[in-house]
């Protein structure tokens, strides 16, 4: 599954700070859906309940923690082996005001210990009685089924059990049919309706986001990733609308005997997967079609309007080839015959790789040239290739339970580079990976209370528990480790172990041990590469403990030491390590601009090596092109030494290691282990720098310090300095864009165009915001043409919303409502948080109560977009506290966005009074509890009170340091 909320890369330091995904439901609503919630509840128990003496009341207050039932995890005793599921979807409203949705299911299993209690996942699905019990059992075969004596359904634990007068026979195999009803509500999970608008007219899409733990909210099903079965789905669906599935038809769609105006469409089997991985819909869609190079069908489904205007046609042109790459780089070959891309209005995470029919938000799949940026097509090829890697890495080999999930998405967000470098190989794609994941996790994985990338099993068991694991160690640090496990391995022996593990597990599950057991195979096939310990050993250091090594060099002994590196350094950490917190580190380097040989560090605190000692002028850099999951530091002198190359002749430095440079030196400084002013004095060279990476590290790494200061005396000298920095790539860009007429050529250049823009009005560049007023008020006189370019769009409109006032925002509000893009809209509505009015951001935030304004998937990340705004961020605050419990008692612990709405809400926080506010909050909302949100909650905590000694101790030097440096 794709990272969920994707704004454009360079928004900059004034730009409202986005870079929180918005993964999941809006966190407000709150009164319409208890009232639709107890309707429902209502009519369900007045329509779909079983005959009283056959069913059982709900779980006691306290449930016993011995009964299988009580638990989390499945027993073992019972195995799917395939279900028939028919579901007809209702797509307009009943008496009640409610969609519903029918279905029937059967589900064979194969029973593996004696066990006289059927224990299968259901949530909210109300069941028709027969034969006196709300599930019918048979045997397979000459098996016989025992007699049902009662059944319950267990809410805590989303059960359904079926207790038994006799054991099942080990050995046997049974059916279970049942038949139910569900709401086809709009809360983006199981199988649920999205809606868009054609003219005046609403439209209504049925369709399904199973990951993590949904699948049952459709069909009682066993609903662990372990627990793969074949699918038989049948849709019964409107004649005039398209049923889509994971596999094709077996035939032509056929009418429904009941009703002429519906249609009947049977699906191939499918091959055995897990529950998470199915997809089915019902819409009124279009498709462009092809077929791939590797003679796979591909078709692109969109909105009628988005496919007649071409928006479909990049996604394509990439899809194809990087479905084929992939079948070559994991030299696997795809198993199914189709491989569908839709793009649906609603839909709460970025993208889903269901086993041939992906799901993406909008934003992730359309493009349009007109008004779509570079970074929205970067989007949607990223988004594309992450996708596809997981069809085989995912979909194919599975992990085994929601412990290893990085396995997945740590592998998908590391290969979806490759397979984007493949589709555009002009970009330098995989150096994006250094900015976007290896040092945005670890400014999380820096943290004490941070968490290794895997965990034993038991510590995952509740919905809310596996949805927290969907974080960005996961993704990112996942990716990180990865990519540096290909680089010292090579990658043509990381292909090779990866390809022998696929053979070898294929539609199974496996733990990550089985990756390390092949890759070791492909090690001790070859003598070309040697490590200084077992594949496994190097790694489960990275895997097992959280955190990484900041390595430390004197260049005037040549010594070498690592450290666990915590940004906090007063900060506790409880977490014990079996490794003591120290890592088997492999360390390439640079001497005067000539690569050297590459040295591991072997588990040990200090070493020595004389590729490490310099003498005269001579500096030394480590890490070279940061594949390397740590950061690097040194000695003043060499730190002056790389300063003194950087101002002469910058190039002499690998353009990712100058944006190293700063992103290491800036760290170090937060974590005390350098003046904060030697790390300033890295931004120096800045002034005569070019180049996307430098820049944007420099810009990330000061956005800690604006979001420290800008509510004190340091933001004046601050914006002055950046404004002298800036202005010099401002001239750049205008002069080479012909005055912003024409684009530059590369992707890199285009986004530090938007960079040059972006800091230059932020930090009071006069020029700049005569050009982003004069740009927005052209558009303003006439709405019907926009004269601003895409790739612009973003920071103008942010800029100009910032620099105006009421006119501009009910501009762009009105802009934002007729958007018929959603990539135009996504733009207007991360601008309109940049007002710097009080009452207009007050307004905007009462809008993400509507879902009429401001779309479900959308209204975390508006309300975090409100709240990165430094006028909006207190209005944010006090919503989340007086609304806490409403909001978390109605949308459940399970929802991603109250993690991603903590640390939203939080980022500011440096005093003592915001941190008595935040363990206030803490302390009031302790019983109604944080679900997903726990860790980030106490990673808020932690940040806070760093934040508060940092500031304390370095905000004197800072503002001499801006002071006089701004001259």
């Amino acid at each position: 599954m794709a990272k969920g909320f994707y704004i454009s890369k360079p928004l900059g330091i004034l730009g409202i700070l986005l870079g929180v995904a918005a993964v999941c439901t809006i966190v407000a609503l709150s009164v319409v859906y208890a009232q639709e919630k107890n309707k429902n509840a209502e009519n369900s128990a007045a329509t779909a309940q079983p005959p009283s003496a056959t069913t059982t009341t709900p779980d006691p207050t306290i449930p016993d923690p011995t009964l299988p039932w009580n638990q989390y995890r499945l027993p073992r005793s019972l195995l799917p082996d395939s279900y028939r599921v028919l579901l007809r979807p209702y797509l307009s409203p009943n008496a009640q005001g409610l969609y519903v949705f029918w279905g029937n299911s059967t589900v064979r299993f194969t029973c593996q210990e004696a066990t006289n209690v059927i224990i299968i996942h259901s949530k909210k699905l109300n069941y028709t009685s027969q034969q006196g019990h709300p599930v019918v059992l048979r045997g397979v075969g000459s098996s016989r089924a025992p007699a049902i004596t009662r059944t319950e359904l267990v809410e805590r634990t989303q059960y359904l059990v079926v207790h038994l007068e006799e054991s099942l026979a080990v050995g046997s195999q049974y059916e279970m049919d049942s038949e139910f009803q569900g709401e086809l509500a709009d809360d983006l999970a199981g199988f649920y309706r999205s809606e868009y608008m054609e003219g005046n007219v609403r439209k209504v899409v049925a369709t399904t986001q199973m990951q993590p733990a949904d699948a049952r909210k459709s069909f009682p099903c066993f609903d662990e990733p372990s627990m793969k079965a074949v699918f038989n789905i049948t849709l019964i669906h409107p004649r005039n609308l398209t049923a889509l599935s994971n596999m094709l038809p077996t035939g032509p769609s056929v009418p429904f005997p009941e009703d002429p105006a519906w249609n009947i469409t049977e699906f191939h089997p499918t091959p055995k997967m897990s529950t998470y991985l199915l997809a089915y819909i019902i819409s009124e869609f279009k498709s462009v079609e092809e077929m791939s190079p590797n003679n796979v069908l591909i078709r692109i489904w969109a909105r009628p309007n988005a496919v007649d205007e071409g928006h479909v046609t990049y996604a394509q042109s990439l899809t194809g080839p990087i479905l084929n790459f992939f079948a070559q780089h994991y030299n696997t070959a795809y198993p199914l015959e189709k491989s569908d891309q839709i793009a649906l209005p609603d839909f709460n995470a970025g993208a889903m790789e269901n086993w041939g029919l992906v799901t993406y938000r909008e934003s992730a799949l359309l493009f349009d040239p007109e008004f779509s940026s570079i970074g929205n097509k970067e989007r949607v090829v990223t988004v594309i290739a992450h996708e596809l890697a997981h069809q085989w890495f995912g979909n194919l080999v599975t992990v085994d339970w929601w412990n290893d999930l990085w396995l997945n998405e740590g592998f998908a967000s590391y290969v979806e580079y490759l397979g984007a470098d493949y589709g555009e190989p002009t970009w330098n794609l995989k150096d994006l990976i250094v900015l976007n994941d290896v040092y945005h996790v670890m400014a999380v994985d820096a943290l004490a209370s941070s968490h290794p990338l895997t965990s034993p099993a038991g510590e995952i068991n509740t919905p809310a528990q596996i949805s927290e694991v969907f974080d960005t160690i996961s993704y990112s640090k996942g990716a990180s480790v990865l990519r540096m496990l290909s680089s010292f391995l090579t990658e043509d022996l990381f292909k090779k172990g990866l390809a022998s593990y696929l053979h070898a597990f294929q539609y199974q599950t496996t733990v990550y041990q089985d990756l390390w057991k092949h890759l070791q195979e492909a090690v001790d096939s070859q003598s070309a590469v040697t490590l200084p310990a077992s594949v496994s050993t190097i790694m489960d250091r990275w895997i097992l403990q959280m955190g990484f090594p900041v390595i430390t060099v004197d260049t005037s002994t040549g010594s070498i030491s690592q450290e666990h590196f915590l940004l906090d350094p007063n900060a506790t950490v409880n977490r014990p390590s079996e490794f003591n917190y120290l890592w088997i580190v492999p360390i390439s380097s640079l001497k005067n601009g000539q690569q050297q040989q590459e040295y591991w560090l072997e588990g040990v605190q200090t070493a020595q090596s004389n590729l490490f000692q310099t003498t005269g002028d001579a500096w030394v850099l480590l890490n070279l092109n940061v594949t390397g999951y740590y950061q690097v530091n040194y000695d003043e002198n060499n730190w002056r030494r790389i300063q003194a190359q950087l101002r002469t002749d910058p190039t002499a430095i690998p353009v990712i290691n100058r944006a190293q440079v700063i992103k290491d030196s800036f760290n170090m400084a937060t974590a005390q282990r350098l003046s904060v002013t030697l790390a300033l004095d890295n931004t120096l060279f800045l002034i005569q720098e070019t180049e996307y990476m430098p820049w944007q590290a420099a810009l990330g790494s000061l956005d800690y310090f604006k979001l420290m200061f800008d509510r004190s005396e340091v933001y004046g000298p601050m914006k002055s300095y950046l404004r002298k920095q800036v202005e010099p790539l401002f001239s750049y860009f205008r002069d080479t864009t012909q005055n912003w007429t024409v684009r530059p050529l590369t992707l890199m250049e285009q986004y530090n165009e938007v960079n040059a823009i972006s800091t230059a009005c932020s930090s009071g560049l006069q020029e700049c915001h005569t050009l982003v007023d004069t740009l927005f008020k052209r558009w303003m006189s006439n709405s019907s043409y926009n004269p601003i370019h895409p790739n612009l769009r973003s920071t103008v409109y942010c800029n100009a919303i910032a620099l105006g006032g009421e006119a501009e925002w009910d501009f762009a509000w009105e802009q934002f409502r007729n958007a018929t893009l959603v990539n135009e809209a996504d733009k207007l509505r991360s601008a309109l948080a940049c007002s710097n009015q009080v009452w207009i951001l007050n307004r905007y935030l009462s809008y993400t109560l509507n879902p009429d304004y401001i779309r479900r998937q959308d209204a975390t990340s508006t309300i975090t977009s409100i709240a990165s705004n430094v006028v909006g961020q207190t209005l944010v605050w006090d919503f989340v506290r007086s609304n806490w419990k409403k909001l978390f008692e109605d949308y459940g612990g399970g929802s991603f966005s109250f993690a991603n709405l903590i640390q939203g809400v939080t980022r500011r926080f440096s005093t003592e009074y915001e941190l008595q506010q935040l363990e206030q909050f803490k302390q009031d909302n302790i019983e109604t509890g944080f679900g997903s949100g726990t860790r980030a909650l106490e990673q808020a905590l932690e940040k806070t009170r760093a934040n508060i000694k940092w500031v304390r101790d370095n905000k004197e030097a800072v503002l001499q340091w801006f002071t006089d440096n701004s001259q």
